[in-house]
């Protein structure tokens, strides 16, 4: 079909237009195309990762039940060396830090808590420094202890950390401070939250008041 002149003028304009731009086009497509099978590729390992996580956290969970610590620690460590970007890590390794302490395996407990607190997201990190700072409790080891809660910054967990720290200057016999403590607990904890009365209970078996207006606020809460 022979073309008009203003279909040639068009068609000239547009190969003119692709002698200047052409090679740049051909970049920035090759560019876009290769940005996207970049982030299909990324989705599809992501959700393999997943899927092979979750196996491997089946079979832990398996190990628990059956009471099979060695079992445990070997499957939470083989999740952080294969599956550390995992929220299946960080559940794993606070599972086998449980069942480590159930066998009186403090120095796993104490393994597997530090891997959380040092590669965990914020959430997890925070429940790792609180477990952790609870068993160098248990070990007497205070000083180091109130420095792993000195990290633990989370707004929403500002209760429990400042609990967990007044326990730890009561086991130094520091009371005054424990108080402070224990006051700090309170002021950040929720009215509704359970846990607020053994705080009290605490605070006042070491001679601390809880003041007026945080009572007159839980009673009129109950």
């Amino acid at each position: 079909m022979a073309y008009d002149h203003e279909e040639q003028e068009q068609l000239a304009t547009l190969k003119a237009w692709w002698q200047r731009n052409g090679n740049l086009t051909s970049w920035v497509l090759i560019v876009a195309l290769a940005a996207y099978s970049g982030w299909a590729g990324w989705q599809y390992y992501q959700r393999t990762q997943a899927a092979q996580a979750g196996q491997l956290y089946d079979e832990l969970q398996n190990a628990i039940v059956a009471k099979d610590n060695a079992k445990v620690q070997r499957a939470a460590s083989d999740m952080q060396s294969r599956f550390s970007r995992t929220a299946y890590a960080q559940m794993a390794s606070l599972a086998a830090a449980k069942t480590a302490f159930d066998a009186n395996d403090l120095k796993a407990a104490k393994t597997q808590l530090q891997w959380v607190a040092d590669h965990g997201a914020e959430e997890y990190k925070v429940i790792a420094q609180l477990r952790l700072a609870g068993v160098l409790m248990d070990e007497k080891s205070y000083d180091e202890a109130l420095k792993v809660l000195a990290s633990a910054n989370v707004p929403q967990f500002a209760g429990a950390v400042a609990d967990r720290k007044g326990d730890i200057l009561v086991a130094q016999n520091k009371l005054a401070d424990a108080r402070t403590a224990y006051l700090a607990a309170l002021a950040a904890t929720a009215k509704d939250n359970p846990g607020r009365q053994l705080i009290q209970i605490k605070l006042e078996a070491i001679g601390g008041t809880v003041p007026e207006d945080t009572a007159k606020a839980d009673q009129a809460a109950a």
